[in-house]
This record gives C-alpha cells, sequence and structure tokens, in this order.
C-alpha cells in the first residue's frame, strides 16, 4: 500500500516565523533583515514625510551639483541609497554565514 507523505516534518525543522525567529543564526539573520529594512524606509519615507510638516525646510530654494534639493533627492539619492543598503545586507549575510561555518567546521574537527 502507498502511503501518502505527511505535510508536517516529523521533527518540525522547517517551521519558520519572521517575528518571532529561533536563536541562534535565524534571529540574525532576521535582525540583520530588520536593520536594512529600517534604513531604507527611514530615508525613502521618514525624509520626504520631514520635509512636507516641516514648513522651515525651503527645499525647491537649495541645489546640489546644479539640480533642485527635491529632484536630487528621489531621482539621484535614493537609488544609491538603495545600492548601499543592498551592499550593506549582502556583505552583513556573508559575514554572518561565515562566522557560523566556521563555528560549525570547529565543532566538527
Amino acid at each position: 500500500m502507498h502511503r501518502q507523505p505527511s505535510a508536517e516534518p516529523p521533527n518540525g525543522d522547517l517551521r519558520v516565523n519572521f517575528l518571532r525567529p529561533r536563536p541562534g543564526f535565524m534571529r540574525r539573520e532576521v535582525t540583520i533583515i530588520w536593520i536594512t529594512l529600517t534604513a531604507w524606509a527611514i530615508l525613502t519615507f521618514g525624509f520626504p514625510l520631514y520635509l512636507a510638516f516641516c514648513p522651515q525646510a525651503r527645499l525647491p530654494d537649495r541645489t546640489i551639483f546644479g539640480m533642485p534639493m527635491h529632484y536630487w533627492f528621489s531621482g539621484q539619492f535614493l537609488i544609491i541609497w538603495f545600492i548601499l543598503v543592498c551592499c550593506a545586507f549582502n556583505l552583513l549575510i556573508d559575514w554572518l554565514t561565515e562566522s557560523y561555518r566556521r563555528r560549525r567546521q570547529e565543532r566538527v574537527s
């Protein structure tokens, strides 16, 4: 007789909860994800909201490299910021993976 595979793994290793990660590697990985998402959101949404609610910030009057600041911020800086956040995220995840890989190899040796 042919048995149907169980939907749940027997030891429960595949359960992942982004809001309550398991201790160790997963918790540190989720922390890095939250930090990079927060850094991205602060400049993407926070700075424009600050400018919208702060009447003293006269953005069209200021220029950077000969362009109005609001154009430079949305057209140039946010793209550069996104690339920098992505690079930082990849470097941090690579560092985390390598550190756990070294720990595992030290335990095996």
